[in-house]
């Protein structure tokens, strides 16, 4: 796990240096960036597995940083910034990012937070292998592409990961602990409303109406559950 390559991104030099410092320690390999363009242009080169993103840089903020660079691969992402409101988490969550800790932090928590993200499967529950092919929607683990009567929709890696492990098990209902536990890793130390966060954005890009939605419902005083009209998956190899 030690190998993952890290690029950390922020405008304050102090950091860069004591972050990389310290992660190179911990065996990874490691560059940093000052401001949003030196950043897309290491991540094109570099190739990280993750990235320490800032907020708040003096070009791109990390919100459109983290845009881009999701739309490019599944990279793991994991904000760091001085602010703590729970609307700029449920933004950051909602683009894809993994996960987001607030400075002042410890190194000893970076570290493990970094531990833990890297500990997660992108490809969840079955084999990689398994396109869910129900009436209205189509997953395609392979292409990491769900399709709503034939029409594309855009989810980030972790929205992808957390339905097509409901729609591996259509019916099941799953605790939040649950799904932590399998997409976010037996290691997540942060709330367990992120759950909710990601249903809610899944929601948005799957359902017509979200108050009744059609795919991922709500057992209340429970979790959450995957259903369509066929209950059933056809399973394309």
């Amino acid at each position: 796990m030690n190998s993952a390559k890290i690029l950390v991104v922020d405008d304050e030099l102090s950091i860069c240096t004591l972050v990389r410092r310290y992660l190179k320690r911990e065996g990874y390999q490691v560059e940093v960036a000052g401001n949003g363009e030196t950043a897309l242009r290491m991540f094109e080169s570099f190739e990280p597995n993750l990235v320490v993103l800032d907020l708040m840089l003096p070009d791109i903020n990390g919100y459109e940083l983290c845009r881009r660079m999701q739309s490019k691969t599944s990279v793991y992402i994991l904000m760091l910034t001085a602010r703590s409101d729970e609307a700029d988490k449920i933004h950051g969550f909602a683009l894809g990012a993994d996960d987001y800790l607030t400075k002042p932090f410890s190194l000893k928590e970076l570290s493990s937070r970094i531990q833990a993200i890297l500990k997660r499967q992108r490809a969840v529950t079955g084999s990689p292998e398994e396109i869910l092919k129900y009436s209205h929607i189509h997953i395609d683990p392979i292409r990491r592409e769900v399709r709503i009567s034939g029409e594309l929709a855009e989810l980030t890696a972790l929205e992808f990961d957390l339905l097509y492990l409901l729609a591996h098990t259509p019916g099941r209902v799953w605790r939040r602990y649950d799904l932590i536990r399998e997409v976010w890793g037996y290691d997540y130390v942060g709330d367990e409303r992120v759950v909710d966060v990601h249903i809610g954005q899944i929601r948005k890009k799957l359902e017509q109406d979200t108050s009744e939605p059609l795919f991922v419902k709500t057992v209340r005083g429970v979790g959450y559950k995957f259903e369509d009209s066929t209950h059933e998956p056809q399973f394309a190899l």
